[in-house]
């Protein structure tokens, strides 16, 4: 029976080893062979994400959000196992190995899962690459110049949007939907984004993303993008299409952050071009800040009161998080963009002002 017992559990590692030495290869090969991580993101990862995305996107809620409770529930039970094993002196040799492979099977297939749907993809050409917007140096005159069109769109798009008897802003028609259609028009002018995109989800929970000062996260598990509902909502379609764009391979986050904006900007919903102009008004402005104050004063002074209302709603909503638990998430978001080739770790949020200010004084 021992023997028999040792077998088996022998054949059950087998294919969580074959996975991660599979995982380790396939990361080896998108760094030290060219062209792999663009051939996986051209001809692999699209089949990936139209067959998981599809298949999660059949779920009303995120899929990502209930297995990540799911795990945290085995995890405790699991521990709650051992200790009562052990205390009970049930414990023994084929127990143990067979928990450990539990485990095992668990972290090899999320490895894999990550790896395929994501990792692969930080080695791959850059959408600024792709597309032509290639960040240049800018003078302050250059970004004051944007800026004041950024200030433009606001005063333009806030008077259309739909707002509460609170001023909070209101999304008249579905916003999950508004981002899918904005991401596909978006595609049909830059065909690395043409194909298919679930729908973005919001959390069960949405608190689980405030605490870590997130106002979204894509899952590579189950090629999900999913959204902080709670946030001050002008944020909300910007993050939709920012999560989406990592679907297409786009894992740079001053990429992400740039295609959300360029596809909110193009949209017909009133909303969506509201969410582009604050947004980009914010990142644009926050850069201006560093070096020309008096004309950042001047700029936010000419946004229309709603607006100005949004931005302090928003800041007041983050500095209700702030607290041991956001610095530590923060603190892990920069170490693991870092390890994946962004060497501005979350900074890279914000050098998104540089594809901005050259796209829109050298392409619009």
């Amino acid at each position: 029976m021992k023997k028999r017992g040792q077998k088996r559990i022998k054949k059950r590692v087998l294919i969580p080893v074959v996975l991660l030495v599979a995982s380790v290869l396939l990361m080896a090969a998108s760094i030290y062979i060219d062209g792999f991580a663009d051939w996986h993101r051209e001809h692999l990862y699209p089949a990936l994400t139209g067959s998981i995305g599809r298949l999660s996107g059949m779920a009303p809620v995120s899929v990502a959000e209930i297995g990540l409770y799911l795990l945290a529930l085995l995890l405790v039970f699991g521990c709650l196992y051992v200790i009562l094993s052990v205390i009970h002196r049930a414990w023994n040799r084929y127990r143990t190995k067979k928990t450990a492979v539990v485990l095992l099977w668990i972290g090899s297939v999320l490895a894999f899962l990550y790896v395929i749907n994501c990792g692969i993809n930080y080695r791959s050409t850059s959408f600024a690459e792709q597309s032509g917007i290639v960040p240049r140096d800018y003078t302050v005159e250059e970004l004051r110049k944007v800026c004041l069109e950024l200030t433009q769109d606001v005063q333009e798009t806030e008077p259309s949007v739909s707002r509460g008897s609170g001023g909070e802003l209101l999304f008249t028609t579905d916003a999950g939907k508004n981002a899918v259609r904005a991401m596909q028009e978006l595609g049909e002018e830059f065909p690395e984004l043409k194909g298919y995109y679930p729908e973005p989800k919001k959390l069960l929970f949405p608190a689980f993303l405030s605490i870590q000062s997130l106002t979204g996260i894509y899952s590579p598990f189950t090629v999900e993008a999913n959204y902080n509902s709670d946030m001050t909502a002008y944020n909300i379609p910007f993050t939709m299409c920012h999560e989406l764009s990592h679907l297409k391979g786009f894992m740079q986050e001053q990429e992400a952050n740039f295609i959300g904006w360029l596809a909110c900007s193009r949209s017909d919903v009133p909303e969506f071009r509201y969410s582009a102009a604050l947004s980009g008004w914010l990142y644009a402005s926050n850069q201006l800040w560093n070096y020309d104050q008096a004309s950042y004063e001047e700029m936010y002074g000419m946004l229309p009161e709603n607006a100005r209302k949004d931005l302090q709603d928003n800041d007041a909503f983050w500095a209700s998080y702030e607290g041991k638990i956001a610095e530590v998430s923060n603190q892990i978001n920069d170490a693991y963009l870092k390890s994946n080739g962004q060497e501005n770790g979350v900074k890279s949020y914000d050098k998104m002002v540089d594809m901005l200010v050259v796209y829109l004084l050298d392409h619009a």
